[in-house]
């Protein structure tokens, strides 16, 4: 059910990148379907803002990145704030996470969602209430 899901960047970045083969297209349905879904999906300012840096490294378009952006702000979006970076934080130590991890799953947790679509966490790992998904690896969604 979307309106308990969060979306990483990888999800996204492999639903724009060409280059990706077999991932871009499982990606890209997956993406397409969460466009029909109602309410959209949660992301993060953090994934916009790792979405912007991946497409640039990949060359696209700046006018195709910006249009990219603003697409995905019709989604549900968690701020970065103090608030979630303190919590980003707590996540990080609690879990062994990297910084950019733990900020997502606090960003996750804020949105109160079950679930994060997610290649870089362990897929079926759960965190106290929300669990990750590889929509990539797994037909699970």
């Amino acid at each position: 059910m979307p309106d308990e899901l969060f979306i990483d960047t990888n999800i996204l970045m492999y639903a724009h990148d060409l280059d990706a083969g077999r991932k871009h297209e499982k990606a890209k349905k997956l993406v397409a379907d969460l466009w029909r879904s109602a309410p959209f999906p949660w992301l993060s300012v953090q994934v916009l803002q790792e979405l912007v840096a991946g497409m640039s490294r990949k060359k696209v378009p700046f006018s195709e990145v910006q249009e990219t952006v603003e697409d995905y702000a019709h989604w549900r979006v968690v701020e970065n704030t103090l608030e979630t970076l303190k919590a980003a934080v707590t996540e990080m130590k609690r879990w062994q996470l990297s910084f950019w991890d733990a900020h997502i799953l606090a960003a996750a947790r804020k949105a109160g969602v079950s679930r994060i679509w997610s290649e870089d966490f362990v897929d079926g790992r759960e965190y106290s209430g929300i669990q990750v998904v590889n929509p990539l690896k797994s037909s699970r969604n």
